[in-house]
């Protein structure tokens, strides 16, 4: 007999995004064609000085465990950049690098989520935001957030939303699934309600460097008491590499510290000394003109997805996804993603995984992929759905 799991369990959803990716595999096992566009990774890797810099720690045996919160010379690049890009003087000690984003929401989420402590987050969402809330028995309340809020939360919102057990907002700018941002004067009223309330703002700021439109700000200019969150993942291209931070009132730091020494003792040191050749003026100038083919692949799809017969009822303005409306084409958006995965060898994926509010009528594409992969795709799409070719511009 197996012994009784925890009843948290019950709270965590599988991931549809892996079952789709594991689908994709299988089809390429029988030797299927198959573009991706699901995942949200970056088809760029390391730039070469960064790789450099992890062969040098390696032959030098820097191998070590590390500090909890990182080492020096990487909390100090850190710091440094926000002084650089967002003109804020960040304290290297208020930041403390983790094992990857997902890590640092973990930690977040352990310093500020009690039991039965409720959490506000927009629908749709990333979901493994709402499952770092229920690992530590607190309960995610993810509120229905539509187009004309741009899918995220509004001061309005909060305000209304706010109970007697609501303890916080975890927030995401720009968003994984929509690629949407809250403009800074509306996240300035937010910051402002949830200090009122006596409650916590945990910003994920990961696709805070792929922000295309308008100059990016962080939200740590509103206020010493911002939680955010980022990573080395997306801007920096360093997936698989675990690699992030957090950043936190320097109230938080010692207790965010003994967290991480008994969850995660420390990130990689081998990760954390390349981590410090991400700021070089040689990577930056690397990252920037990847962030410019991002934008570049953003200004080709959707025009192509509306001649597709979706809808975009939200320009993304930031990391690498379209949160695309599928109902003209079909009332179920996980059959039509299992559908275009079959016959069109075409990974999308369906608003299932971020949220009930738009669970049946959105696809989320990420186009983290080339421009070449993202015309094909097109095309077969359009032969999938029984339409011309479509001619989209490319810039």
């Amino acid at each position: 007999m197996n012994p009784v799991l925890a009843s948290r369990l019950a709270n965590i959803a599988p991931f549809h995004v892996m079952e789709l990716a594991k689908m994709a595999a299988e089809l390429e096992r029988q030797g299927r064609s198959i573009i991706h566009m699901g995942i949200g990774e970056p088809d760029f890797t390391a730039p070469p000085p960064v790789v450099e810099a992890a062969s040098r720690a390696m032959a030098d045996g820097r191998l070590q465990y590390t500090s909890a919160v990182g080492i020096p010379a990487l909390r100090e690049e850190i710091a440094a950049h926000y002084q650089r890009v967002y003109g804020l003087q960040i304290a290297p000690s208020r930041i403390i690098v983790t094992a990857g984003a997902s890590a640092a929401l973990l930690l977040a989420c352990a310093a500020l989520v009690d039991k039965g402590a409720e959490v506000l987050m927009p629908d749709p969402s990333y979901p493994c935001n709402r499952h770092f809330v229920a690992a530590f028995d607190g309960v995610a309340r993810m509120i229905p957030s539509g187009p004309e809020q741009r899918f995220q939360l509004s001061d309005a919102v909060v305000r209304k939303q706010w109970s007697e057990t609501t303890r916080g907002v975890l927030l995401a700018s720009p968003s994984n699934p929509t690629g949407t941002s809250i403009p800074h004067a509306e996240l300035a009223k937010i910051v402002g309600t949830v200090r009122e309330k006596g409650g916590f703002t945990i910003v994920d700021e990961i696709y805070q460097g792929l922000t295309y439109d308008e100059e990016p700000f962080s939200a740590l200019s509103l206020g010493d008491d911002v939680v955010v969150i980022n990573s080395f993942s997306k801007y920096f291209n360093m997936t698989g590499w675990r690699l992030g931070w957090l950043v936190v009132p320097e109230y938080l730091v010692p207790q965010v510290e003994k967290l991480a020494q008994n969850l995660f003792i420390c990130a990689s040191s081998i990760a954390q000394h390349a981590g410090v050749a991400c700021f070089t003026p040689e990577s930056i100038a690397i990252y920037e003109e990847r962030k410019a083919e991002f934008k570049r692949r953003r200004d080709y799809i959707v025009p192509a997805l509306g001649q597709l017969g979706f809808q975009v009822p939200v320009m993304p303005d930031g990391a690498f996804y379209v949160y695309a409306n599928c109902s003209a084409l079909s009332d179920d958006a996980d059959r039509l993603t299992i559908d275009m995965l079959h016959q069109a060898g075409v990974v999308l994926v369906p608003g299932l995984d971020f949220g009930p509010y738009t669970a049946r009528e959105y696809i989320r594409l990420s186009y983290a992929t080339s421009l070449d992969n993202l015309q094909e795709a097109v095309a077969r799409l359009a032969k999938f759905l029984g339409l011309n070719p479509v001619h989209s511009r490319v810039c």
